[in-house]
């Protein structure tokens, strides 16, 4: 079995609930889980990469990411599977040494094309079709990532 060198994740509707709040004053919000969040401290305690991209171009997920001290952070990207390929020229490692959650549209490029791919169960219909996507039992932002990390840690700890 490979191991896996890199986790990427999407963002709204993966490590958030989707939603985006608005609060009277003007200011943008949105949820993040805790749970998932030390997720990303385990990966990097494993050795393992971590990315994080998103469609969106926020301060939000710039300090989320900050946080969780991820290795690559890509804002304003569609076409996420370029994205990580760039970082796999980088690393010198190959497509099926990625894990990737996505849960929309513009995911499935990028889910079709890695070893290990999840999605959390209010995923759009499309995605959850993918051949051997791990369709999680959480939903987007509330724990889905880390439940796809502890898997992903498992089986990283028998390759």
């Amino acid at each position: 079995m490979t191991k896996i060198k890199l986790f990427a994740s999407d963002v709204d509707g993966t490590m958030t609930d989707g939603c985006m709040y608005y609060l009277e004053n003007g200011i943008e919000a949105k949820k993040f889980n805790f749970k998932d969040g030390l997720g990303f401290q385990l990966l990097r305690d494993a050795g393992i990469k971590t990315a994080v991209i998103t469609s969106e171009y926020t301060n939000i997920v710039k300090k989320r990411a900050d946080k969780l001290k991820v290795d690559y952070l890509g804002m304003g990207i569609w076409k996420k599977l370029d994205f990580v390929k760039n970082i796999c020229k980088e690393m010198g490692i190959t497509l099926d040494e990625i894990a990737y959650i996505g849960d929309d549209i513009n995911d499935i490029e990028l889910l079709n094309a890695v070893k290990y791919k999840a999605c959390p169960i209010n995923s759009v219909s499309k995605v959850k079709l993918i051949p051997e996507i791990k369709i999680l039992k959480n939903k987007g932002g509330e724990g889905a990532v880390r439940e796809f990390i502890d898997f992903l840690l498992e089986i990283n700890s028998y390759s």
